[in-house]
């Protein structure tokens, strides 16, 4: 499908009225009304400020080791204060813990209402801001009925396979489809948790900003609207996205995306709040770079063959972006909201279909195979987790 023109709309007013950002805001706040991120938290503009030391425009990776094997349909993974890795199993609603010392795996158990099938299933999990004091891991999930999202209390005290406690849903309604579930959720910077859904293969939901599909939301930690979201009341953050699967802030705190294209173009977009990015009436940048439809174009963009994107990660001054159809990681160097150079590309086809990639807070990264979902081909050890040193 050929996109029309796309530049950034005007967030709602309402944002303008909001008195400053809220990067201290605590988690549980209900209906409070922390505010609204400022530039720095993924609402900067375009032309942002760019960064002090750009990254180089030639990059590298190294597979530094496997720190497990052995993982069924693994989907997404929240990295633990100490460093350990959760890691949620798509197909069989499992999570998994990973010690990054040794690898060791241990099942915390499973949740509940994980009603798996074709690309939906137990997806994107996180932990809380505030996880040392209140030990919550939250899961997005397909049921029989909707996508939604629930926390849980881990008490790794309790005995393996029984260690999380009864769910609690805080969102709920996300409609569900057999392609296009969306699934990331991550803690902003500011606090609150930031989703990202997919369209379910209706397009027509992604331009409806009364439906939750095909948008990225911001709520509180209890599941409500942000005070100082584009619109009063509701946690739509943006809207017009096909499948957002990736999720990541860089180092000056802006949001960024990875998005599903249809036929041809895949997406990198930075993250605006009440901005529409174009979805089903554009896909990729504008012919020419002309501007004037009101759409966002992406700072990046990948024929579907090369990328099929779905987790992202920042580090080392670069977006970091795993490609299952592509099977390979690709690097996009940034100096502030502008690439340094083309994006690069590493790892094409050594591993198969890639899932998640996460920072492992010390510049380096881990990098998930996605290779027994039902359309990768698995190999011995499928699925596993790898180590990265990156530049």
């Amino acid at each position: 499908m050929q996109r029309r023109s796309r530049t950034a709309v005007l967030a709602a007013a309402s944002l303008l009225l909001v008195a400053g950002c809220s990067s201290v805001a605590q988690p549980g706040g209900g209906g409070g009304s922390p505010a609204a991120p400022s530039k720095n938290s993924g609402s900067a503009s375009p032309g942002g400020t760019a960064s002090a030391t750009a990254p180089p425009a030639k990059g590298s990776v190294k597979v530094t080791g496997t720190l497990t094997t052995g993982l069924t349909s693994p989907w997404g993974v929240a990295v633990l204060p100490g460093g350990d890795l959760l890691v949620a199993s798509r197909d069989t609603g499992k999570i998994i813990r990973v010690a990054a010392d040794s690898g060791k795996k241990t099942e915390l158990g499973s949740v509940p209402g994980v009603d798996p099938g074709g690309e939906g299933g137990l997806l994107g999990i996180a932990v809380s801001s505030a996880f040392g004091t209140d030990h919550q891991v939250y899961a997005y999930f397909t049921t029989a009925s909707d996508n939604r999202i629930a926390r849980m209390n881990y008490d790794e005290k309790r005995p393996p396979g029984n260690q999380l406690g009864a769910p609690d849903t805080i969102f709920k309604g996300i409609p569900k489809g057999r392609i296009h579930n969306g699934g990331r959720i991550a803690f902003g910077p500011d606090k609150m948790l930031y989703v990202g859904t997919g369209e379910t293969g209706d397009s027509g939901l992604a331009q409806d900003k009364d439906s939750p599909a095909g948008k990225i939301l911001r709520m509180t930690p209890d599941g409500e609207p942000v005070h100082g979201n584009p619109e009063a009341d509701s946690v739509v953050y943006d809207y017009g996205h096909r499948n957002v699967q990736g999720l990541a802030w860089d180092g000056d705190q802006r949001l960024w995306a990875s998005e599903f294209g249809q036929h041809t173009w895949d997406e990198l977009n930075l993250i605006e709040p009440g901005r529409n990015y174009g979805w089903p009436e554009a896909e990729g940048r504008a012919k020419g770079g002309a501007k004037g439809s009101g759409f966002v174009n992406p700072v990046e963009q990948w024929r579907t063959a090369d990328a099929s994107p779905s987790g992202i990660a920042f580090a080392k001054g670069s977006i970091w972006m795993a490609s299952l159809r592509g099977e390979r990681l690709w690097r996009i160097p940034l100096n502030g909201t502008k690439p340094v150079a083309a994006p690069q590309a590493f790892l094409k086809g050594t591993y198969g279909r890639l899932r998640t990639v996460a920072a492992a807070g010390d510049g380096t990264l881990w990098l998930v195979t996605s290779n027994t979902d039902g359309r990768g081909t698995p190999h011995k050890g499928d699925d596993r987790i790898l180590h990265l040193k990156v530049s």
